[in-house]
């Protein structure tokens, strides 16, 4: 603990954490990484140059320099870093994660906490082992609320997180078929999952549960507490959230104690509204432990939501040359593609055109899931479907439908077509297939 406190110090009078010896800042505490493709020890005396007060490292066989800290292993000194630095906050910490939505959901429930608190959260998609401990360590003394995005692909990385953050709320947002390359079965995606509901349990923390989402009851370890919340008035849940519409502008109501207020938010489909709903009940909730009255928690947030705009290629309606853009490009698998897809395909009287983005990570189960998406994209009433990436390959091939290796083969094809005005264009598929370059 001596040498931690050191660093600690060390880290206290810093400028800030740098892993990247390319954005050295003035007086920052850089850190040595090692990764497939670098080694951030090479770049240690060049971060000193550049203006590092000090370099954490972890190769002995560098020179001898007072402003070089050797520790055994550079990643696990940062994640105890952050880990220490956690422990000087008496603060609620919220963790959220799952398989779908767990950045919108995080997005979300930001602009609501931020209502009440002095908030400090996960930007971007800062949620694995580096960007958690990041994340904690650019925290501001003067914050009293810690909102985390916490992100796995393999089995253990939800424990190893919460280890570093030790989170006392959480919640998963739903599990799904993703990551299956890493996990190896839909059963390896739950229990990672669950991984935060056991972390909760062994410290008497409370999880948010969602009633509607199957699965999640079922992963509870028995006696950790709960806070519940269900579109269902019957299931009787702590937070009931009426859904109004779900296709074009998604529209909710809740309320507190009597105070009922509609929300009109600038997002669509199902699975936005359990995102929305998940904000709702951990606004209330909190709301409560913040001494505002009803009235004002109801009113703030509502605010919230309806002020909220998805970014970063995550559900976004682009117009563009006279014809409107689903924009879904971050990410993909199997069940957030069939759930947008069946959504967009609700809009009337509209010329509608799907181009699938292939889903990354599924292992062995990749050829099926792209026929079966394949499948299911046919049954819906869609006027064109147009596949990219080589998981859609045979399953595009044995159907006739056009495929393209590349989004911008695409996007050619796109230029190419007669389509009526003000036709709508759903684009969605995994980061490295990047169809938002069809904008």
């Amino acid at each position: 603990m001596a040498d931690m406190e050191k660093l600690y110090r060390h880290y206290l009078q810093s400028s800030g954490i740098c892993t990247d010896s390319r954005r050295v800042e003035q007086g920052c505490l850089f850190f040595a990484l090692r990764g497939e493709r670098f080694d951030g020890n090479r770049y240690a005396l060049q971060a000193l140059e550049a203006g590092a007060s000090f370099a954490v490292v972890d190769e002995p066989s560098l020179p001898s320099d007072e402003r070089l800290i050797q520790v055994e292993d550079s990643l696990q000194a940062l994640q105890q870093l952050a880990r220490h630095h956690r422990r000087q906050f008496d603060i609620p910490v919220l963790a959220v994660t799952g398989t779908n939505g767990k950045t919108t959901t995080k997005e979300l429930c930001a602009a609501v906490l931020s209502k009440f608190y002095c908030l400090h959260y996960t930007r971007g998609n800062f949620n694995n082992h580096i960007g958690l401990p990041l994340t904690i360590l650019s925290m501001p003394r003067d914050a009293d609320f810690l909102l985390l995005e916490m992100g796995a692909n393999h089995a253990g990385e939800i424990e190893a997180l919460c280890r570093i953050a030790e989170p006392d709320f959480g919640l998963i947002t739903n599990v799904g078929m993703a990551h299956l390359e890493g996990f190896g079965s839909f059963e390896g995606v739950k229990q990672t999952k669950a991984e935060l509901y056991r972390f909760l349990a062994e410290r008497g923390g409370l999880a948010f549960v969602n009633l509607d989402e199957p699965h999640l009851r079922d992963l509870l370890p028995a006696g950790l507490k709960t806070f519940t919340y269900s579109s269902e008035k019957s299931a009787g849940a702590d937070v009931f959230v009426r859904c109004i519409e779900t296709h074009g502008k998604l529209q909710l109501a809740f309320e507190e104690q009597g105070q009922w207020r509609e929300v009109a938010m600038a997002l669509s489909g199902e699975y936005n509204f359990r995102n929305a709903m998940t904000a709702v009940a951990v606004g209330l909730f909190f709301s409560r432990k913040s001494a505002v009255t009803a009235e004002k928690a109801v009113e703030e947030i509502a605010k919230a939501l309806e002020s909220y705009r998805p970014e970063m290629n995550r559900s976004q309606w682009v117009e563009r040359g006279g014809h409107f853009y689903f924009l879904d490009a971050y990410n993909a698998n199997p069940t957030s593609m069939r759930l947008a897809l069946e959504d967009f395909a609700k809009a009337e009287g509209a010329f509608k055109v799907a181009v699938l983005g292939e889903m990354l990570e599924l292992g062995a189960y990749s050829e099926q899931a792209h026929e079966e998406l394949l499948a299911q994209a046919r049954r819906l009433p869609l006027d064109r479907i147009v596949c990219v990436g080589e998981g859609f390959a045979k399953a595009a091939k044995a159907t006739g439908l056009p495929w393209f290796a590349h989004a911008s083969e695409a996007k050619t094809w796109l230029q190419q077509q007669s389509l009526p005005p003000q036709s709508r264009i759903f684009l969605k598929g995994s980061r490295k297939v990047a169809l938002e370059r069809i904008l």
